[in-house]
This record gives C-alpha cells, sequence and structure tokens, in this order.
C-alpha cells in the first residue's frame, strides 16, 4: 500500500512535463504570439499582476513566462492522464468485488456439498455399503481440495481490492492538489495577460512610427527600382531593333537564297517528271511493239505450220510415187534432205560473207579517212603514181577472200617478198586484233598502208605451207584436261592438303583465318633499276591460338627469276611469337609485276603479296585556268604556273602554244596481244580513227597523237597496270611533225623565260605567264606542255585576261534591288574602282524621270589613286512611278530597270551601271469583307471560311491582332506567312459567353504595319437546356461491339430573374417563361448511333439521362457485295473450261467496250452488280452472309467517323399536347452533340466455320451429347489474356477445353458441348473478354425427346399355347414420333447378365411367397436356348417411320408358365418400353385354362422322367382344376346375380400331321352339378385348330344350402384329340356378404 500510494508523486508529475508548442491554450490572443513579453509584465504576473513593469527588465522573463505556460499545459495533460487512471482503477476495483461475490457463493456451495456427502457418508456406513463409502470420500476430499482453493483465491481477491482502493484514493489525493496547480497557474496567467495588454498599448504608437519610416524606404527604392528598370527596357529596345534590323537582312538573303532553292527543285522536279513521261512513253511503246511481235509471231509460226503440213503432203506424195515407180523412197528423200541443208549452209554463208564484207569496208573507209589526214598534215606532202588507191587494193581482197580463191595477188607494184597468202576469215580477225597505230603519217611506208599484217614475220607468204595437224591430234583432249581429269586432280589435291595441314581446336573453339599474319602486308619494291638488287625483310606473327609450324613454298613462277625468298623455318611457334623473312628482288627487265610469296602453316596454307613497280612519270598542272582580269592597256602583270612530278622518272618538257608544232625523238613502242578482235576492241578503234578525223576538222587544236597518247596514258594510269606488262621499245624511231595552219599570234599572253627543259623525279618547275595588255577587250591563249616521254600525256591549260582603257569602273555593272515595295526604303551600296595613279573627281548623276524616287549620296567626290570608294544608293519607290518612270518601268512585269552615270572629270566617256527592281504592292485582301454568323448557342462555336490573298510578289508576315475573347482565328492562332499570290483559307470561329447581339471588327496586320479590317456579325443564344457534355469521345470500339457513355440534359431555367442566373433568351429577345422544357435529338440515319431516350421532357432545375450507344458494324451492301462474289466464284470453279473462257471473252469485250464509253454512259458492269445485289436476298443468319461478314471483319483496317447529332428544343410537356398538336421547336435554341466514333478490327476472330460466330447444335436427343470446336484466332500484334463468361450452370452448353492465354497471331481450339436435359429450345452466349475488346459466341441447341409408340396396348403380348418342340410368332410396330433418328437395341431379361448375377443372390421363386415373386422371368427351356426371340435387335429408326418387330415363341417342354420381358433400349442408355412376353406350351394338340392356380408359376430344376402310357392315363385323369364361385348376397330385397366362371377349351394349330383336325370336350355329371345349383353351358362340343371354346359356369345358391359350410362337388371334363385327356374339376361355391 506505500508503494501504491507514493506511485505518482505530485513533483514527479510537475517536473516530467513534456514542452509541447501545439498544446497552447486556444485563448491566448493571436498578436501576443508575435511580441516577446517585457521582463516588468513577466515579475508582475509571477507576483500576481501588481504592475507593468519596465520595458527595459532583465529577457530572461520572457523564458520564465514561456515555461509557465509549457507547465500550465503539462498540467491539463497530467491532469487526463489521472482521470483515465482512475476510471480504469474504479472498473477494476468493480471487478474485483463481482469476482469476490461469485467466490464467496461458490465457497458457500461447497459447504453445502460437504455436508450433504457427510451425511451420505453416514447412512453407507450404516448400511455397510463399502463401495458406496470409498466413492464418497473420494467425492468428499475434492471437495475439500476445491473449498481450499476458492478460500485461497478470496485472500488474493481480497489484497487486490485493497490495493486498488488504496491507489484509487491516492489518485483522488493527487488530482485535488494537480487541480489546486492549475487554479493559481490559471490567475498567475491572467495576470500576465494583463500586462501583456498595458505593454501592447505602449507599444503600438512605436511600432507605427517605424511602420511609416519603412514605407518611406520602400517607396524610394521603389523609384530607383523604376528608374533602373527604364533605362534596362531602353537598352533592350535598342538591342530588340538592331536584331530586327539583321533579322530583316538576315531574312533578305535568305529568302533570296530560297527562292533561288524553290527554282532549282522544281527545274529538278519538271526534269524529273519530263523524263519519266518519257520512260512511259518508251515503256507504253514497248508494249505495243511487243504485242505487235508477238501477233506477227503467232503469223509466222501458223504460216511455218502451214508450210511444214504442205512439204510432209509433198513428201508423202513423193514418197509414193517413188514406191509406185518401184524407186529408193528412202533414199531419194535422204538424198533431198541433204541438198537442202547444204543449200542452207550456203546461204548462212553468204550471209555471212556479206556481213563480214559490210564490216571491212566500214573498216577501210575510216582507214582511209585517217589516211588522208595524216597525208594532209604532212610537211611535204607527196602523192605517188602507178599505185592504186587503197580503196582499190582493199576491195580486190575483199572479192578474193569471199571468193575462196587459192592466192591473193597484192598490187603489181609490190615486190614478191610482200605478196601473202590468202587468210581464212578468222585468221584476218586475229590479225586485225591487234593495234597497228603506230605512229605518224610522214614516215609511212607502203606496207603500212595494207590492211592487216600477219603476226609472225612470213606467215603469209606463198613458199609458206601451214602445218598440217594430224586427224589424230584434232581430237586431243582439251587445255587442262577433261572435267574428270580435274575432279580426280581436285580430289588428289585435298588428300594432300589434309595429311599436311589439320583443324586447330583451342577451349571447344576451332580456329578458322589467316593462321600468320605479315608486317609489312604488302612486300612492294618502287622505283627499281634493272640490273640493281633490293632486300626487303618481313616479319610473320603468329595469329593461331596455339603452337603452329611454318612452311616456305615459294614464289609464284613468273616469279622465280627475279624474286628469292630466304626463311630458316623455326620449329614450333607459340601463339604472338614472330619470325623474320627475307625477300631478294633482282630485276632484269623493266615491267611490272605482281604475284605472292606462298607459305604452308599447320592450319593451311597463306601468301604474302609482292608487287614491284617501275619508275614512272607522273606530271601534273597546279591550275588548268590562269585569270588575269582586268588591266588597262599598257599594265604587265605575271602569273606563275607550276609543273609538278610526282613519279620517280625524269623527262624533257617544254611548254608551247596549242598551236604550234614541235619536232622531239620519239620511241615508238608497239604493243603485243594475243587476244582475238572484240566488239569492245573494235570500239576503241572507232574511237581513235574518230578522233583523228575529228582532229581534221579542228585546226586549232592539238595534233591527234598527243591526244591518243593522253588516252592511252589515262587508261594506264586508270588500269594501274593490271596486266603487268609494259609496251617494249623495239628500236623504231620516228620523227613525228606537227604543223598549224598560219595564225596570227597573240604576243599580249606570252611565257617567261623557263618555257622548257628536264624535270627531274619528284620535282617541280615554276613557269610564269606574263600578260602584257595592248588592245582593250578580251583576250584569250591555249597553251599546252609536251614531254619526250611518250608515256606522259600532253596537259594543257588556258590564260585569259581583259584590257580596259578606262582607270574608273564598275565591278557590278547590274545592281539588282530584287523585289521592293511601295513606300519602303531600299538601300545598297555601289563600290568604284580606279587604276588611275592619281586621284579623280567623280560624279553620279540620277535619270531625271526617277529623281523623285531614287538617290546616289554623295552626289560630288573624289577617289584616291589605284583605290575604291562607296556609293550609298537610297530608293524609295511611291505609287506615282509607273506614271513617272515612263519607259523605264513596265507595267506588265512591273520591272524597273534605271541606268545611272559616273562621271569622271577631264574624262569625256562616263561610266555607267544599271539598277534593276520588280516594284509590287504590299495589299492584303480578305474576301468577305464582312461575315454574319447568324444565331449561336452559348455552348457552342461557329466557324466560317475567310480567304486572305496577299498580292504582292514577297511573302508578308500577318497576324490577327487584339482579337476579343470569344473569336478565335486558326489555323496558328491567325498569325503565319502568306507566299507571293498565294491565297490562304482561314477559319474563324465564333463562341458567343452572353445570349446578345454582337457587332465587332477582326484587325489583320502586316509584318510592315499595315492594317486590314473584317466586320463580322452574330446573335448570341442561351437555350433553355443544356448538355453536361458536348463531345463525346468513344474509345476504339470493335466491330459488332458496344461503347456507352452518359451524359445529361440539365434545366437550369428556374427563375425569370436575370440576376440569380443567366437566363436562357435568343440574342436580346424576351426570356422565355419557366417550366417544363421538351428535347428531341436527331441522330442521322442509317448511323451506328443509339440514343436513349431520343424525346424526353426535364423540369426546371432537373435533369434527364441519356445514355449514348456506338456500335459499329459493317454495311450492308458491302457484306452483300463480298457475298456475292464468293458465290461468283463457287459458281466459276464448279463450271466447265469452256464456260469460264466464253465469260472472260465477254468480260473483255465489256471491259474494251466500257473503255470508250464516256462519263455520260454508266457503266453496265456496275448496274448489273447493283441488279444481282437486289435479287440476291441474304438473310444475315444465313451461312453465306456470316461468312462475307467475317471476312470483311478480318481485313477491316479501322475506322473513325465523327457525328454531329442535333438536340431540338421546345417550351412545354409531350403529354400536354393536344392529339397529335405538334411542340413549336425553335431553330436557334437547338444544341449539338459531337461523337467521336472510332471503330477498329476486332482482336479476337472466328476461323473455324467460315468465321460465324453463332454456332447451332442442331436437334440432340435429350440425355445425349453433341460437340462443337471453335478455332479463334488472336489477330492484334500483342498477348491477349482471355477469360470467358460463365454459362449456366444448369444449362445444357458446357465448355470443356478453356484457355487462359492467346498469343499473337496463334489460333487455340475450344471445345464446347451441349448435353440437353429436355426437350427445350436453348440458347446462351458465351463471351470471350480480353483487355482489349469481347467475342461473343451464340450456342443454340435443340433438346428433342426421343419418343417411341409401341402398337401393343398394355405392353403384354401374349402367345398363347404352342405344342413343346413348335414356334408361334406375332408382330408389333413401333413409330418414331420424334424429329430425330433414334437407335434402337431390344433386350431380354432371360439373356441379361445382371439378372443372374441377381438370381444368384437370392431364394429361388417356387420358395418364396407369392406376394414376394416379383420375377417377371418365368419357365425357360431345358436346352439353354431363349424361349422368346425378337427380329430385329437393333437399328435405327428415321423421324416418322415405323419399324416392324416379329417375336417368336419357341418351347421345348410342356409349361404354361414360360415368360420373358422384352426391353426397348433408346441410344444404348435409355429404356422406353417394357413388354412382358407370355406364352404356354403342351405336349398335345388340346388345352384347357381357366380356374384357380395349384400349382407354383416357376417350375422345379428337375425334370420330370416320363412314365409309360398305361401310368399316363391314370396321371392324366387325376389333372385337377379347381373353379372358386363367390355368390355375393346382398343386403336389399333384390336378387343377386348369380356367380359366374369360364373355362376355356381351345385347339392348337400344329404342323404335325394328326388324324384329327378337332378336339372333342364333353363334362360328365351336368345333371347332378344342376340339382345343386350350377348351371353349364355348353356341357360338350368340338373345337377347331386354332380355335378356343369358353365353357360358361354360373352358380345359385340353393334353398337348403348351409352359408357357414362351402359347397364342394367334382365333375370330370374329358379331351379327345390326338389323344386322350381327362380333368377332374373341383367346383367350390360359397355364399359371401355384399359390401
Amino acid at each position: 500500500m506505500e508503494e501504491d500510494a507514493n506511485q505518482f508523486p505530485t513533483k514527479e508529475l510537475l517536473d516530467n512535463v513534456p514542452i509541447v508548442e501545439d498544446e497552447r491554450d486556444e485563448l491566448e490572443a493571436p498578436e501576443f504570439q508575435v511580441e516577446f513579453l517585457p521582463p516588468a509584465a513577466e515579475k508582475g504576473a509571477d507576483s500576481g499582476g501588481r504592475r507593468p513593469g519596465n520595458a527595459d527588465a532583465d529577457p530572461s522573463g520572457r523564458k520564465t513566462a514561456a515555461a509557465a505556460r509549457f507547465q500550465a499545459c503539462g498540467l491539463r495533460r497530467t491532469l487526463g492522464r489521472l482521470e483515465t487512471l482512475q476510471e480504469e482503477k474504479e472498473l477494476l476495483v468493480r471487478k474485483t468485488r463481482g469476482e469476490l461475490c461469485a467466490c464467496r457463493q461458490r465457497i458457500e456451495l461447497i459447504a453445502k456439498q460437504q455436508a450433504s456427502v457427510a451425511a451420505e457418508v453416514a447412512a453407507r456406513r450404516e448400511a455397510n455399503n463399502t463401495a458406496s463409502v470409498g466413492r464418497l470420500q473420494v467425492v468428499s476430499r475434492r471437495l475439500c481440495t476445491e473449498l481450499d482453493d476458492e478460500r485461497a483465491l478470496q485472500s488474493q481477491l481480497r489484497a487486490t481490492l485493497l490495493k486498488s482502493e488504496s491507489a484509487t484514493w491516492h489518485i483522488a489525493i493527487q488530482k485535488g492538489q494537480l487541480e489546486d496547480v492549475q487554479a493559481s497557474a490559471q490567475e498567475k496567467e491572467a495576470a500576465a495577460r494583463k500586462g501583456l495588454r498595458a505593454h501592447a498599448a505602449e507599444q503600438l504608437p512605436r511600432e507605427e512610427e517605424a511602420l511609416k519610416k519603412a514605407e518611406r524606404t520602400r517607396l524610394l527604392r521603389v523609384r530607383k527600382a523604376m528608374l533602373l528598370q527604364k533605362e534596362h527596357g531602353l537598352r533592350h529596345q535598342k538591342l530588340v531593333e538592331d536584331a530586327k534590323k539583321n533579322h530583316k537582312i538576315a531574312v533578305k538573303f535568305l529568302k533570296a537564297s530560297l527562292g533561288r532553292i524553290r527554282e532549282q527543285e522544281r527545274e529538278k522536279e519538271t526534269g524529273s517528271q519530263e523524263h519519266m513521261k518519257r520512260r512511259m512513253d518508251a515503256v507504253l511503246a514497248l508494249k505495243n511493239s511487243i504485242s505487235a511481235n508477238r501477233e506477227t509471231l503467232r503469223k509466222f509460226q501458223a504460216w511455218g505450220q502451214a508450210r511444214a503440213e504442205l512439204a510432209e503432203q509433198k513428201a508423202r506424195a513423193q514418197k509414193e510415187m517413188i514406191l509406185a515407180q518401184g524407186g529408193d523412197a528412202f533414199r531419194h528423200l535422204f538424198h533431198q534432205r541433204q541438198r537442202q541443208e547444204l543449200e542452207a549452209q550456203n546461204r548462212a554463208f553468204e550471209e555471212q560473207q556479206r556481213l563480214r564484207k559490210q564490216e571491212i569496208v566500214g573498216r577501210i573507209l575510216k582507214e582511209e579517212a585517217a589516211g588522208e589526214t595524216r597525208r594532209k598534215r604532212q610537211s611535204s606532202p607527196t602523192k605517188a603514181t602507178g599505185r592504186l588507191t587503197l580503196r582499190d587494193e582493199t576491195w580486190g581482197y575483199i572479192s578474193d577472200v569471199c571468193e575462196d580463191r587459192g592466192t591473193v595477188a597484192l598490187p603489181r607494184n609490190l615486190p614478191d617478198s610482200e605478196a601473202v597468202s590468202p587468210p581464212r576469215a578468222s585468221q584476218l580477225l586475229e590479225a586485225n586484233s591487234y593495234e597497228s597505230v603506230q605512229g605518224d603519217s610522214g614516215s609511212i611506208t607502203r606496207e603500212h598502208d595494207t590492211l592487216a599484217e600477219p603476226e609472225i614475220p612470213g606467215l603469209w607468204k606463198e613458199d609458206y605451207k601451214p602445218n598440217q595437224v594430224p586427224k589424230e591430234e584434232v581430237d586431243r583432249k582439251p587445255v587442262g584436261g577433261t572435267k574428270m581429269d580435274k575432279d580426280i586432280l581436285a580430289r588428289t589435291m585435298e588428300q594432300l592438303r589434309s595429311r599436311v595441314t589439320h583443324r586447330q581446336v583451342a577451349s571447344g573453339h576451332e580456329f578458322k583465318g589467316r593462321p600468320f599474319n605479315s608486317k609489312p602486308k604488302l612486300i612492294h619494291f618502287k622505283d627499281f633499276d634493272v640490273g640493281k638488287v633490293y632486300k626487303k625483310k618481313i616479319t610473320l606473327i603468329n595469329a593461331t591460338y596455339t603452337i603452329n609450324h611454318c612452311k616456305l613454298v615459294g614464289v609464284e613462277e613468273h616469279l622465280r627469276d627475279f624474286v628469292h625468298v630466304d626463311f630458316d623455318p623455326p620449329g614450333p611457334m607459340s601463339a604472338g611469337m614472330s619470325c623474320e623473312v627475307l625477300v631478294t628482288f633482282k630485276p632484269m627487265i623493266n615491267k611490272d609485276l605482281e604475284g605472292s610469296v606462298s607459305f604452308l602453316a599447320q592450319t593451311g596454307g597463306f601468301s604474302v603479296p609482292l608487287k614491284c613497280s617501275t619508275k614512272k612519270c607522273m606530271l601534273s598542272l597546279d591550275k588548268e585556268l590562269v585569270d588575269f582580269g582586268s588591266y588597262v592597256v599598257g599594265e604587265t602583270a605575271s602569273r606563275i604556273v607550276t609543273l609538278t612530278n610526282i613519279g620517280g622518272l625524269g623527262t624533257k618538257f617544254k611548254f608551247l602554244r596549242a598551236s604550234e608544232s614541235c619536232e622531239m625523238d620519239i620511241s615508238q613502242s608497239v604493243a603485243k596481244t594475243s587476244s582475238l578482235f572484240t566488239y569492245q576492241d573494235k570500239g576503241i578503234y572507232d574511237k581513235i580513227t574518230t578522233s583523228f578525223s575529228e582532229q581534221k576538222i579542228e585546226g586549232n587544236e592539238s595534233p591527234p597523237i598527243d591526244m591518243t597518247s593522253q588516252k592511252e596514258s589515262g587508261k594506264l594510269d586508270g588500269k594501274k597496270q593490271e596486266e603487268g606488262r609494259p609496251a617494249e621499245s623495239e628500236g623504231v624511231t620516228m620523227s613525228t611533225v606537227m604543223t598549224v595552219p598560219p595564225n596570227e599570234e597573240q604576243t599580249e599572253i606570252s611565257l617567261g623565260e623557263v618555257a622548257e627543259g628536264e624535270i627531274g623525279p619528284f620535282g617541280s618547275i615554276k613557269v610564269p605567264v606574263v600578260f602584257t595588255p595592248i588592245i582593250p577587250g578580251a583576250v584569250y591563249t591555249k597553251f599546252k606542255v609536251v614531254f619526250k616521254n611518250q608515256q606522259c600525256p600532253t596537259l594543257y591549260f588556258r590564260v585569259t585576261g581583259v584590257a580596259i582603257d578606262v582607270p574608273v569602273w564598275v565591278p557590278k555593272p547590274s545592281v539588282d534591288l530584287k523585289i521592293c515595295m511601295y513606300d519602303r526604303l531600299y538601300q545598297d551600296s555601289i563600290l568604284v574602282h580606279t587604276r588611275s595613279k592619281v586621284a579623280l573627281r567623280l560624279k553620279f548623276e540620277v535619270c531625271k524621270e526617277l529623281r523623285g524616287h531614287m538617290e546616289l549620296l554623295p552626289e560630288t567626290g573624289y577617289i584616291q589613286a589605284q583605290s575604291s570608294c562607296t556609293v550609298q544608293l537610297k530608293f524609295l519607290p511611291r505609287h506615282s512611278l509607273p506614271e513617272d518612270a515612263g519607259k523605264y518601268f513596265d507595267k506588265e512585269s512591273r520591272v524597273l530597270e534605271a541606268p545611272m552615270t559616273i562621271r569622271v572629270a577631264d574624262q569625256i566617256k562616263p561610266v555607267g551601271f544599271t539598277v534593276h527592281a520588280v516594284v509590287t504592292t504590299s495589299d492584303l485582301e480578305l474576301s468577305p469583307s464582312a461575315v454574319d454568323f447568324g444565331h449561336c448557342t452559348v455552348y457552342e462555336a461557329v466557324r466560317t471560311q475567310v480567304s486572305l490573298c496577299n498580292l504582292s510578289l514577297l511573302p508578308q508576315g500577318f497576324g490577327f491582332v487584339r482579337l476579343p475573347k470569344f473569336v478565335d482565328v486558326q489555323p496558328s492562332d491567325g498569325f503565319g506567312t502568306i507566299l507571293p499570290l498565294e491565297t490562304l483559307q482561314l477559319d474563324v470561329i465564333f463562341q458567343p459567353t452572353k445570349a446578345k447581339e454582337y457587332n465587332f471588327e477582326l484587325v489583320c496586320k502586316s509584318e510592315i504595319n499595315r492594317c486590314f479590317k473584317l466586320s463580322c456579325r452574330a446573335v448570341g443564344v442561351r437555350p433553355p437546356l443544356g448538355l453536361s457534355h458536348y463531345q463525346v469521345k468513344f474509345a476504339a470500339t470493335s466491330l459488332y461491339h458496344t461503347s456507352v457513355a452518359t451524359l445529361y440534359v440539365i434545366n437550369s431555367h428556374v427563375s425569370m430573374s436575370s440576376l440569380t442566373h443567366s437566363a436562357p433568351r435568343v440574342g436580346s429577345e424576351d426570356v422565355p417563361p419557366v417550366g417544363p422544357t421538351t428535347f428531341e435529338f436527331l441522330p442521322p440515319p442509317d448511323s451506328p448511333i443509339t440514343i436513349s431516350p431520343l424525346v424526353g421532357t426535364v423540369l426546371p432545375g432537373k435533369r434527364c439521362l441519356v445514355q449514348v450507344a456506338f456500335r459499329p458494324v459493317l454495311p450492308t451492301k458491302l457484306i452483300l457485295q463480298e457475298a456475292l462474289q464468293t458465290l461468283t466464284k463457287e459458281a466459276e470453279v464448279k463450271s466447265p473450261c469452256k464456260d469460264m473462257v466464253t465469260q472472260r471473252k465477254n468480260l473483255r469485250r465489256q471491259s474494251s467496250t466500257l473503255r470508250l464509253q464516256g462519263r455520260d454512259h454508266p457503266p453496265r458492269a456496275s448496274t448489273t452488280q447493283a441488279a444481282k445485289l437486289q435479287k440476291l436476298d441474304l438473310k444475315p443468319s444465313s451461312d453465306e452472309y456470316q461468312a462475307a461478314q467475317a471476312t470483311l471483319a478480318r481485313s477491316f483496317q479501322g475506322r473513325f467517323d465523327k457525328f454531329v447529332v442535333p438536340c431540338v428544343v421546345a417550351s412545354g410537356d409531350t403529354e400536354d399536347r393536344k392529339g397529335t398538336e405538334p411542340l413549336s421547336f425553335s431553330p436557334h435554341n437547338t444544341l449539338y452533340l459531337e461523337l467521336w466514333c472510332p471503330a477498329v478490327a476486332p482482336s479476337l476472330v472466328v476461323t473455324s466455320d467460315k468465321g460465324k460466330t453463332i454456332f447451332n447444335f442442331g436437334d440432340i436427343a435429350v440425355g445425349h451429347r453433341g460437340i462443337k470446336k471453335v478455332s479463334i484466332q488472336n489477330i492484334s500484334p500483342e498477348d491477349l489474356t482471355v477469360e470467358f463468361s460463365v454459362l449456366n450452370p444448369s444449362g445444357p452448353f458446357i465448355l470443356l477445353t478453356p484457355i487462359g492465354k492467346l498469343p499473337a497471331g496463334e489460333t487455340q481450339v475450344l471445345t464446347l458441348s451441349f448435353s440437353p436435359r429436355e426437350s427445350i429450345l436453348a440458347r446462351e452466349t458465351l463471351d470471350i473478354i480480353t483487355k482489349r475488346d469481347t467475342l461473343s459466341l451464340t450456342l443454340v441447341g435443340t433438346g428433342v425427346a426421343s419418343t417411341i409408340t409401341c402398337s401393343i396396348e398394355g405392353d403384354v403380348l401374349d402367345m398363347g399355347y404352342v405344342i413343346a418342340g413348335e414356334s408361334a410368332s406375332s408382330s408389333f410396330k413401333l413409330q418414331n414420333s420424334s424429329a430425330l433418328p433414334i437407335r434402337f437395341s431390344m433386350q431380354l431379361d432371360s439373356l441379361s447378365s445382371s439378372r443372374r448375377g441377381k438370381s444368384q443372390q437370392r431364394l429361388p421363386q417356387f420358395l418364396a411367397f407369392p406376394a414376394q415373386r416379383t420375377e417377371v422371368v418365368g419357365t425357360q427351356n431345358h436346352s439353354g436356348q431363349s424361349v422368346f426371340s425378337v427380329i430385329p435387335v437393333e437399328g435405327v429408326i428415321d423421324p416418322g417411320k415405323t419399324q416392324d418387330f416379329t417375336v417368336t415363341f419357341s418351347p421345348d417342354h410342356d409349361s404354361r408358365y414360360f415368360s420373358d420381358r422384352l426391353q426397348v433400349v433408346l441410344f444404348g442408355k435409355k429404356l422406353s418400353h417394357q413388354i412382358l412376353l407370355k406364352g404356354a406350351a403342351r405336349e398335345h394338340m388340346m388345352f384347357v385354362e381357366g380356374g384357380d392356380p395349384l400349382d407354383v408359376p416357376v417350375e422345379s430344376l428337375t425334370v420330370i422322367p416320363t412314365c409309360d402310357p398305361e401310368h399316363r392315363e391314370e396321371a392324366e385323369e387325376l389333372k385337377p382344376i379347381l373353379v372358386t364361385l363367390d355368390y355375393v348376397q346382398l343386403d336389399t330385397d333384390m336378387p343377386a346375380p348369380p356367380a359366374t366362371r369360364e373355362l376355356q377349351v381351345g385347339c392348337i394349330r400344329t404342323t404335325q400331321l394328326s388324324p384329327k383336325k378337332t378336339v372333342e370336350f364333353s363334362l360328365d355329371g351336368a345333371a347332378s352339378l344342376q340339382h345343386k345349383g350350377f348351371t353349364i353351358e355348353p356341357s360338350r362340343g368340338f373345337v377347331e385348330r386354332g380355335q378356343t371354346k369358353t365353357i360358361s359356369i354360373s352358380w345359385l345358391p340353393p334353398a337348403d344350402f348351409d352359408l357357414d359350410h362351402p359347397l364342394v362337388v367334382s365333375a370330370l371334363l374329358q379331351l379327345k384329340g390326338d389323344v386322350k385327356e381327362t380333368y377332374k374339376v373341383f367346383f367350390v361355391a360359397q355364399v359371401v356378404s355384399g359390401p
């Protein structure tokens, strides 16, 4: 208790209070939270608020006041915690007291139990019941234990209760103490607040003074900031103006550049279009030509076939004629065919000779022209006399060759040694293939005039006998061997290589590539000299993965005489190791060589390329044109031309004019080749001869030999001497003399001192060119550089200059100001140069017509000696320029050409230049000039188009400025640039904000600050109704899916006052009355939009929900067209080929006819197709329609439609209309709803069954199942997660194979089943749901009950009596009354396997009571075969048909209890009918039935043996028949009817032979029976075969009948047939009381 009392000491509660600023007193004034308390006020608060204190007191008082506030907050929180703790303790006390009371009650109860147990123990002891006493003692001990536990618990609860009460008292004491502390703290706080108010009253004037001072300071800073900002703005404005000026200048040049670029692009586009047009024309011409050639070819083929047939007929007739004459027809025809082939060969040979002759003649003509040119260029031309011309010689040679003469005699004046033997045609071509153009015509001898020369001297002489090749050598193998030899060689080499090399594999990677790398990669010997020795070292680095070997194979065969390789194999080399190879080159010939050095590594061979280059002379000039520019007559200028040799061979050079000739020793080389003359060589030869002939015409150009050498050297440099065979000198030295016709030498341009000399290897020579103008004008001279080395081409360069006689000139004689606008200032600078050595005075003049528009500043000036000056040109065109300029201005093209004059002092001739400009206007034209928007609601915008035309020749920037808030101009917000003479269509969008009349102007301002106005007017309308959304954007919706959007029609017109809300009105008209308002949506027809409701009424202040549905579908016409095309294709496939050909011909004729028809005549095909579509009546549920629809859906590319649905509004309610009176809808109050409807292709499509989504299972029998498989494909570009809607769990449809994911482009198969449980038409929808859309499959099926009607009434078929061992048949019918074919099977219970198992588990039927006998299978045959059989056993009954069944009864012994059950089972599971089959068998032909049964219907398993006839007769006499007759005695006075019974006597129809055909029966003792009240009719008679006769028995009780004792009498019934049977009939009669 002491600890509980000290659990919450007061000091600890007060000292440990946390300081939390958020828990301050809410009553504190907000202004005091800003200012600090003065020390005096704090002291006053601490002392109870005695005085305000001093403001300059110690600031530590502030902390004390804050601590006091924080302490007060802590006190409040501590009090709250104490109250909570007190409540918890009180609750604990109440709970403990309750437990203590319960414990006391349990103690009392246990005490009572102990007393009762003790009394019972005493009683049991007195009764000496030891067992009970022991048991009761155990109970007593247990009660004692429980009593002790309860008492211990009671003591604990008392202690706990005391502690809790003590803690509660201490908490109450502490709470009272804290409340006292809190009261004192509140008093202190009130005093502190009073002091604060006093301090605030003193502080307020000081604060106001400080605030005024701060305001003055702020105003001063603002003024300074405004001044700085103004200065900054001025600087910024100046910078902006400078930037604009620079921008305008840049834009000017940019526009000019863009104009030139656009012009070039237009020219290029025009050229490309023309080129394309020419190509198209060529293609069309080629197509027409091909068509014509095909037609011609067909004709020729037909003619050829006709000729072949005719020739065959002739040959056949000739053969018959020869055979008729007795000759050998085969031999004759063989000779004839040989003659025809020989004639064809002769004709082909003659044609070949003719073509060859034409070719040679053409070549001769070119050669003769070249010869004439060379002869005319000779210095001393001489003509030989007595010689035939080259033409005559050639013609004679050609005629001899074409006539195949043995020898060809050359002209007589040639020596005999020059006679040649006639070559063949191939030899002639081979001879002509060598290039024989070898030098100048001045040294050409008689041998050079010959057309061809032999490759080997003396080859064409008469005494030369060609080598006759033996016939056996002609058939030798080709060079290189046959194909089989090459294959054998390749296989052998491959085997050899495989033995030497092998694959290298390291770390699972096979090395592939070059095994060794060479440094350098190319062995190149440059600029070598013959006879010297050159050596180079190369390094081979192992580039494989592991150790490798290297072996030298050698160099190529053509390099072995010059190249030697020294290589010491280093042995195994690790990866990255290297070895050196020394290559020695000793040139013997001056010729370029190329080849390679081959090595063999362990992983394969490799080679290092080798190249040897001779010294060459490679010359070039640094410039081809030297332009001196303009110089005054008498001055001298010089330029330098540099000749550079970058080759290793030097040569002599000489600079000459192009018209001069030179004589140099030329070492002429003749190239030797061994190739045949090809068409390419012929082309080169033709080019050479053509150039020769062209040089004859151009007199001032370079000689042909120079050009030829230049071309040849160019070819050698371009090919880099790939053939490797430089021209070899043959020592033939010839002198080339070049002459030019006499021409005046131009001495104004001359060469310097160094004009010829020798240039060394890798050197350069500078040659000066001097220009000394003598006569004013342009001077042009062409120079050439010739070289002694004929492999160097002749180089050319040109020199130009202009000689003038005026010292002052203008570099730009034509100043183009481009395009200028009226009233705009344009400036340009004119640069003036002078060559004079003294200063000159210049005067600038403008023609008097343009002085009001153009000005040159300054008008007079001085230009210093040999310098330049600038003149400022200002052009400000006025609108009067066309009239003022006169002849200088073209009004049509608006081009100004103004001549300007510069007059030089002391000079008569002035200097002129011209100023060109195109002057245009800056007007912009708006059309129309006024726009009327009409009536427009505040919920919509009206758009109208305005044309803006630029009448200027320059592009102009424009913009619509200061637009009202309710007007917008698009595109680009009304700003842009308009091109010259362009017309732009601008959209002016007006959206009113209020219902009033609008009149305003739109201002379009150009970039030169010109304004053009457009006046506008409109009427703003606020309708009585509004829409929550005026624009609905549907999501992308798949075909045949639905997207729904919701909006509201709102009636906000609730008051006539326009102050509370915006009242609806039209312009300035009156406000309509408040009331219900009707709306009606008018969707466009045939649109995929559905609005619900279309018509409605909205009360004031209410709103109406409207749903808009978008369901994209394919047009019906498009689907019908696709279906028609599909049906047409199927019909074409089925139709015969002839019909197809005929139809194609008809279609071609129709198409050709349609091409000729004009636009006024509609095509017949479309009319026919429209008629077919009208005739084609396909229902949406038809297969063709659905297949076409699925095909189009798969190929659907998407579609976007935008619909605007008007909503008309009228005042009033639709229900208040009288009859059919329509509401008055105002056209001005119409609302418009804009719908954006994007349609996309479905992501899932059905690929099976032609894409149909309706799956009809057809008619399925109840209890059976139908299966359908549906293939779906994902045609979207992404994988889809598939979900399925839930089918009816109790329904007949089941999804057997659901899927979870369908990848893009893949197809999955769904298996659906239909299992009807009743006869019903079932229809369900299976939704395949993805994140993109939903595919709905409609499942339809019909459950049909299999109903069968049986012709047997009562389902019992009695076969009657049959003689044992024979059989009887009976038939019945089953009719199928359902709509399905039914499969049936007939089953007998006697043959059922389940019956056998059941019969083994039960007692035999003859041991059971009659009431328990339920077995329908009776007596069976002893042989084990079934008694009954049915045909057919199984089959199918078509709908509405009938099936006949035949039941055969075949017993094998005598019994009356043959029975069986026939079950009709449908579809192998459903039991339809159960027919009970009954029959009886007798060993003889007579039988008696009727009476009461005296035996069990089940026979014993033991077969009764047959007796002899004597015992049998005794047994037959004892056959009993019991007939019981019950006479019902009624209580009424009326007599009761007699009791009656019947016996049936029958004769069995049999196939056995029997002496008696009938059965005779007789009942003895009828008279005695009659005395006892029995009446029997008839008592005897006859029964035919197959018939039965009834014996009626009736009984009336006689008068002496004792009711207590039944009457029992007997009589004998005898039957006589094939045997005699006697039955003893017992009649038992009794009287029973009636009901």
